[in-house]
C-alpha cells in the first residue's frame, strides 16, 4: 500500500511560483480507535476490550502528566509536549501568563533514528512509498460520449 498524493498547481496572485505543480498527500479515509482495537486482536492475544481499556487510560494518564509540563514519549512513535502561544511584554517584569499568554496546543515529534551514515530516520515512516490518487474517471450526464450505431 502507498500514501496517495494529488497535484495542485500554485494559483496565488503574488506568488513567485506561480503555475508551478506540486504534490499534496490525500488521506482516503479516517481510521477510529474502535477499528484500529479490531485489527489489532487479530495480530495478538489481546482482546479488543482490553485495548480499548489500555488506550483510554493512555489518554487519560498522558493528559495528567503533560499539565504537570512533563513531556511524554511513547516508544516507537514519538514525544508529545504541551507548547504555549504568547504576545510580547516589554520588560521580565511586565509579562504575565494571564496578559500575555494567549493560548496552548498540543505538539508532536516523531521518533527519529540515526543511521551509520549520519541520516535521520523518522520511525513511522520507514518503508513509506507515495502513489498518485487515481483519477475519478466518472462523467457527468452532460459530458457522457454517445456511441454511434
Amino acid at each position: 500500500m502507498a500514501v496517495f498524493y494529488k497535484l495542485y498547481q500554485d494559483n496565488r496572485k503574488n506568488s513567485k511560483h506561480k503555475g508551478s505543480w506540486y504534490g499534496r498527500a490525500k488521506h482516503i479515509d479516517t481510521v477510529s480507535t474502535e477499528q484500529l482495537s479490531e485489527e489489532m486482536q487479530e495480530n495478538c492475544t489481546v482482546k479488543r476490550a482490553d485495548i480499548l481499556a489500555v488506550i483510554s487510560e493512555l489518554v487519560t494518564t498522558m493528559q495528567r502528566k503533560l499539565q504537570q509540563s512533563m513531556s511524554v514519549k511513547i516508544d516507537r512513535l514519538g514525544t508529545f509536549k504541551i507548547g504555549i502561544s504568547t504576545t510580547s511584554a516589554s520588560s521580565v517584569k511586565e509579562f504575565s501568563a494571564q496578559k500575555n499568554v494567549k493560548g496552548t496546543h498540543l505538539l508532536f515529534r516523531p521518533e527519529t533514528k540515526i543511521d551509520k551514515n549520519g541520516y535521520r530516520h523518522r520511525a513511522m515512516l520507514s518503508g513509506v512509498a507515495v502513489k498518485e490518487l487515481p483519477k475519478n474517471d466518472v462523467k457527468k450526464e452532460d459530458e457522457k460520449e454517445t456511441e454511434t450505431p
